[in-house]
């Protein structure tokens, strides 16, 4: 019931890219930190966007159970009670604390700031258009957040712009696969003055931006494969990538939830494993290929 209640399958967009952000800044280490570092980053994943989701299903419980696409969720339908939920976003949100504290100081200090970052998204839809922006920035934290738990401040200038690519990468990403993911409430969001830019531009605008922000997102995924120099299986799983992204906007428009939910979860599963396959291959090459040498 807990994994219903805070869509446990769905840590499969974010999970993999603060795996692949882990692997590259532990790329001297053949992209691995040691078993230590790598269940204390799987902890903070798994509780930062439970507490995230906790919050949500708390904050949007009233719309959850008007809505008839929502209605039947554990909140709304009595299957979780609202004390549970509420314990749940509680405990996950001081379990994040805590793996936080075991990585370093600097992933410890920013802790509260990503709680209120994650956490802040589910009230945006309230007053802004512009809310898929907001989650995009939660999303984006989680391979921040893997690289700042594996190098702490001891940060080269290609971390750095690593980390400056594969940020605005995830917060777009995220911005085209909400606003299509937001189709399906389109009529109930416009009813019950629920903001998107689905609701402010209309379906056809809206999917305009949201295949546009995928663009861009493919666009930093390439810049970040040159600044780390990957090559053959890197710019082959772009070119997955940019398939993936073109088939969920031509199934997007065909405006039915069968055809939305495919697009959103099918496809971007598919292309945040792809991207932690073809990081971890390259990462592994070029370490073995540089211990070869070396050696």
């Amino acid at each position: 019931m807990i994994g219903e209640f805070v869509k446990f399958a769905h840590t499969v967009f974010a999970l993999p890219f603060a795996l692949s952000a882990m692997m590259v800044a532990s790329r001297e280490n053949r992209g691995f930190p040691g078993w230590r570092t790598f269940l204390l980053i799987l902890g903070a994943m798994v509780c930062a966007r439970t507490c995230a989701m906790s919050f949500n299903r708390v904050a949007d419980r009233k719309f959850d159970a008007l809505n008839p696409r929502t209605a039947n969720r554990p909140l709304p339908a009595g299957k979780i009670s609202y004390s549970a939920a509420v314990g749940l976003w509680i405990v996950s949100g001081v379990g994040l604390i805590v793996c936080a504290y075991f990585l370093n100081d600097i992933c410890f200090y920013l802790s509260p700031v990503a709680l209120f970052v994650i956490c802040f998204y589910s009230m945006t839809k309230r007053f802004s258009n512009y809310t898929h922006f907001y989650l995009g920035l939660s999303l984006s934290l989680a391979p921040i957040g893997a690289w700042l738990a594996v190098k702490g401040t001891s940060l080269d200038v290609q971390d750095i712009f690593g980390m400056i690519l594969i940020a605005p990468a995830v917060v777009f990403w995220l911005v085209g696969f909400d606003i299509i993911y937001a189709l399906q409430d389109y009529d109930f969001d416009k009813a019950y003055g629920l903001r998107s830019l689905v609701v402010a531009w209309g379906p056809k605008n809206a999917l305009t931006v949201s295949f546009l922000s995928h663009m861009l997102m493919w666009t930093f995924l390439c810049l970040f494969g040159l600044v780390f120099k990957f090559r053959f299986v890197y710019f082959g799983g772009m070119l997955i990538i940019l398939v993936c992204l073109i088939m969920e906007h031509f199934l997007a428009r065909r405006r039915t939830i069968y055809w939305i939910n495919i697009a959103f979860f099918r496809l971007n599963s598919l292309v945040s494993v792809v991207f932690f396959v073809i990081v971890a291959a390259e990462v592994i090459f070029q370490s073995g290929f540089k211990f070869q040498v070396q050696k």
